[in-house]
């Protein structure tokens, strides 16, 4: 748990989401999706609090309060229906559209897209849904967030600024509703974090060594490497 939790924060730091798509499966193993999602919602809140403190001032706060707000606000939709509609069907929607993404963000066509407007709350919306919903909000948000003229830095910061909106929004709900549950796996959760914590330094290291015209192209490869596994533990 804490060698996959490392890695995991690494990739969040490099591309802004990862943590929950990598630990979720694991967890579920143990104590089950439901409880599994919940609790690593709350290694995802500190990891990405932690990121955000180092990053923080790059964030595009523009994008921050459209595409960002949007998405807590979906966040908190999904997090009140996770237990009520997450099944397996939707896990494997989900990994055809990191799939999708992947493939959009390497062929260069992402380039293509613009979001502006209506198209960037929406994006927000759907996104942050989908993390309250499953677990995973961060892949569909980065590959959202290849859609705005962001530079590798901007891309990082404000990635985190919103994976942490989303994460104050949905993680009350999971507190209420599960809150006895996640105290009895409370040694799961705090390797968890404490492995995402030095993924998260580690990866801070790795990120100013990759050049920006290769960034979005690696962003790419995590999205599509992370719809197989999703797929894989669907």
């Amino acid at each position: 748990m804490g060698l996959v939790a490392a890695i995991a924060g690494g990739i969040a730091t490099i591309s802004g989401f990862g943590i929950g798509s990598l630990l979720t499966p694991l967890l579920a193993f143990k104590v089950g999706t439901g409880i599994a999602i919940a609790g690593v919602s709350m290694a995802h809140f500190f990891g990405t609090l932690l990121r955000f403190i180092l990053w923080r001032k790059h964030v595009n706060k523009q994008l921050l309060l459209s595409f960002g707000l949007t998405s807590a606000v979906g966040g908190l939709i999904g997090a009140l229906l996770h237990n009520v509609l997450f099944n397996t069907i939707l896990t494997i929607i989900f990994g055809l559209l990191l799939l999708f993404a992947g493939i959009m963000g390497l062929t260069g066509l992402s380039e293509k897209l613009r979001f502006r407007g209506a198209a960037a709350w929406i994006a927000g919306v759907l996104s942050g849904f989908f993390g309250g919903l499953v677990g995973n909000q961060g892949g569909i948000r980065s590959a959202s967030m290849l859609g705005f003229k962001l530079n590798q830095k901007e891309f990082v910061a404000t990635a985190t600024a919103i994976a942490l909106m989303v994460d104050v929004a949905r993680m009350p709900v999971y507190i209420s509703f599960q809150g006895k549950q996640l105290l009895d796996i409370w040694e799961l959760i705090l390797i968890a974090t404490i492995g995402v914590f030095i993924g998260t330094i580690a990866g801070s290291w790795v990120l100013i060594k990759i050049p920006e015209k290769l960034f979005k192209k690696v962003i790419s490869a995590i999205i599509l490497l992370i719809g197989i596994f999703v797929l894989i533990h669907g």
